[in-house]
């Protein structure tokens, strides 16, 4: 197993897939481009197609080639919401779900496949403001790897978009559902597991599902409150000295480990629970943010073992979002808080730039682009601003319904996923 995932990773090295891919939630980890994207639209502006998806799922769209993929899942429902047992008095009327990975033409926006992957006749509770379908696949060469967190894990066949393996053995209780979303590294797929019950990163073999490691996360949990031990954070592979590093965020604690293995490697003490954003890294730093607490922690690389806080390079808080995730642009690294604060910071100092109200509520994380960023909010609006150290708007977009998934680039084209539709945003 050691031999083939070394040969595996070198010939992931030799075949690095072309810019215009976006493979993974945040493209290849950073959410940076330098496609030549329109900066204005609306629903008769600068849309080259518009692809209705049926059924409810926040996952982000992800590219490969000419073909785009994401998730979403049909609901049953008796419209006569009950309590949840155990879930603070909240109520569903969910009564089955059926999960499926749907595939897009790019160029035209025609769907290619609507696979339906399983039907669960007696779902775990999700929340409203959640989906089923919130996890982003991951996608390479051939295969697709559709991600529904204790739901089920399926490999599909990219060209025929029938599956290869799947796994439904995989449990926890998110409480509120999957956020979690897959990450491929060297003949792996990881996938981390951060319920209220349990808490655990597994690594499966790409080719067939098998578990080739699983890491219990023991992280030392200030209460037996299980709903302040959920988190809905996706891993980051970063380069340190040479070797990778996977960094996990979750609540309480970042745990690193080594993805060939699961060795841990370090771990941070910083509080908060409900954390999503994915790590960014650069300068010698890896940027974290805690969940709830919203306090986003800048640590330097290179660090082993229980993490010093004088590992800690700079610390900030308030305008930190607990939902979306950094943006590391050059110097800069741009935020938007859940209430709609957009920041700008030094990335090597933390000392903000400018932070700007922009309007609405924002659970989508930003993409930068050709020197601009793009900020979708739950509403439908989009605002573009320049990359740089001075605020300068650029447009306000509307489109009919909102994000809750995070945008992707491929060539000249924005991809923004809303409630209902799959827009291609880029010239006619």
């Amino acid at each position: 197993m050691c031999v083939w995932l070394t040969l595996s990773a070198v010939t992931l090295a030799a075949g690095t897939p072309a810019a215009d891919n976006w493979p993974a939630f945040r493209g290849h980890g950073d959410a940076v481009s330098d496609a030549k994207l329109p900066t204005e639209w609306s629903e008769t502006k600068n849309v080259r197609w518009k692809t209705p998806v049926h059924g409810k799922g926040w996952s982000s769209p992800v590219v490969w080639g000419d073909r785009v993929w994401l998730t979403t899942a049909d609901e049953k429902r008796t419209g006569k919401p009950q309590p949840v047992p155990g879930k603070g008095g909240l109520t569903s009327d969910v009564v089955g779900v059926t999960f499926y990975a749907v595939c897009v033409d790019l160029k035209s926006g025609k769907v290619v496949h609507d696979t339906a992957l399983a039907t669960d006749p007696d779902p775990a509770f999700v929340h409203d403001f959640n989906s089923y379908a919130s996890p982003t696949p991951v996608v390479e060469e051939g295969r697709v790897y559709a991600h529904f967190g204790a739901h089920g894990t399926w490999c599909l066949d990219a060209g025929t978009g029938k599956s290869v393996w799947e796994r439904r053995d995989l449990r926890c209780d998110h409480h509120r559902g999957p956020g979690s979303s897959p990450v491929l590294h060297g003949g792996l797929l990881i996938l981390i597991f951060d319920g209220f019950d349990v808490q655990y990163v597994v690594a499966l073999d790409k080719r067939t599902g098998e578990t080739v490691w699983k890491k219990n996360r023991a992280i030392p949990y200030k209460t037996s409150d299980g709903d302040f031990k959920k988190a809905y954070a996706t891993a980051r592979v970063v380069e340190v000295g040479g070797k990778p590093q996977l960094v996990c965020p979750s609540a309480e604690q970042t745990v690193a480990y080594d993805p060939a293995t699961g060795a841990e490697l370090w771990r941070l003490t910083h509080g908060g629970m409900n954390g999503s954003a994915r790590p960014v890294a650069g300068h010698g730093l890896v940027y974290l943010t805690s969940g709830h607490t919203r306090q986003l922690i800048a640590v330097r690389q290179g660090v082993s073992g229980e993490v010093p806080r004088d590992a800690v390079a700079w610390q900030a808080g308030k305008i930190v979002p607990t939902r979306s995730s950094l943006l590391l642009v050059g110097d800069l690294l741009f935020m938007v808080s859940d209430d709609g604060i957009a920041s700008c910071l030094d990335a090597k100092t933390g000392k903000v730039h400018w932070s700007e109200r922009l309007g609405g509520e924002y659970t989508a994380s930003p993409v930068a682009a050709g020197g601009y960023v793009y900020f979708p909010n739950q509403s439908g609006k989009t605002t573009v601003v320049k990359a740089a150290k001075e605020y300068e708007p650029v447009a306000v977009n509307e489109l009919a319904a909102g994000c809750m998934a995070s945008p992707a680039v491929a060539g000249d084209a924005l991809l923004l996923r809303t409630r209902t539709h799959l827009y291609s945003i880029a010239p006619k």
